[in-house]
């Protein structure tokens, strides 16, 4: 199967101010055609920049030291913005992690999908601007889009935002698709839907998606493989299929940081993960506190009561 993106020891660091900051440490991964595969690991450790660096979409201090990166066969390492700007948008988009400082509030959100068809269909109507954007605010599940398309993003709730990311990355139809974390700060419920257009789009003949996050296992059935990321390196690469089947659907990520910190792979120890991890929550508190859920309704005779200068 022809491989859409091939990255071949890649090493990036960042100047900071306390020195060089290696944030990605010779990193090899593929990724073929009708893939999808999942980089994982905690805050820090290396995803976003290492999905920045294919895009060439890293600030200045940081720099490509070393390896490789070959989008479709052909070796991009070197090329410069001009070249980068051809690529960016038809071959490979990106879903960015924080709806709010992606989108402009105070432009609409009609206009703001748009530019973004305009930039790759320079040639297009007025009129087939605004119908290619209502068929993306379609196709991502915004619910009356010809009304939707004269809001505002802070008239919109999260979940929406990120499908109005999500539209402007598809606006080129890209081959290839990096979701930086894409399920940040939404409730389970719209997680799960915005999974579910990722599913949609994978489903594409000649797609791919490198997806990062935190949580493994809500990528079971999306993901084929997946990548464990830690301090920039690469500690774990496994089946999702096989990595499920072997730690189960609860508390995957920290089960598997628990091995690896007994085989001594891991600096630190899984109490320094914590919990954000849990699949499941209420699972956990159920396990480790029980009688503090008691199942009946969300609210239940609550008082409360805050006076002038107090922090509740």
């Amino acid at each position: 199967m022809e491989h859409l993106l091939e990255v071949k020891n890649l090493s990036v660091s960042i100047d900071g101010p306390a020195g060089e900051v290696q944030a990605v440490r010779d990193v090899s991964f593929s990724l073929k055609k009708g893939e999808v595969l999942a980089i994982v690991g905690e805050s820090g450790c290396g995803k976003s920049v290492l999905c920045k660096s294919i895009m060439k979409l890293l600030p200045p201090s940081a720099k490509i030291k070393e390896g490789s990166i070959c989008v479709n066969g052909q070796d991009i390492t070197c090329y410069r913005e001009r070249e980068m700007q051809k690529l960016r948008g038809r071959v490979f988009s990106m879903i960015f992690q924080d709806p709010m400082t992606s989108l402009n509030p105070t432009i609409k959100i009609g206009k703001q999908i748009g530019e973004a068809v305009v930039i790759h269909n320079k040639n297009y109507t007025k009129e087939q601007v605004n119908k290619k954007v209502l068929e993306l605010m379609e196709l991502v599940g915004i619910s009356h889009p010809k009304e939707r398309y004269h809001q505002y993003p802070w008239q919109f709730s999260g979940g929406m935002r990120q499908r109005c990311v999500m539209a402007i990355a598809l606006a080129a139809d890209p081959d290839i698709l990096f979701a930086d974390e894409p399920t940040t700060a939404l409730d389970v419920t719209i997680q799960a839907q915005i999974l579910d257009l990722l599913r949609v789009y994978m489903e594409q003949e000649g797609r791919g998606i490198l997806i990062s996050s935190h949580i493994s296992s809500d990528l079971e059935g999306l993901c084929d493989d997946l990548y464990m990321i830690h301090e920039g390196k690469i500690i774990l690469h496994e089946d999702m299929d096989v990595l499920l089947d072997q730690y189960g659907i609860l508390k995957v990520e920290e089960k598997v940081f628990a091995d690896l910190d007994k085989r001594g792979i891991l600096r630190v120890a899984k109490e320094s993960w914590g919990y954000s991890c849990l699949t499941n929550e209420k699972q956990f508190y159920l396990e480790n506190y029980p009688g503090l859920i008691v199942e009946r309704g969300s609210v239940d005779e609550i008082i409360t009561m805050i006076s002038k200068g107090e922090k509740l």
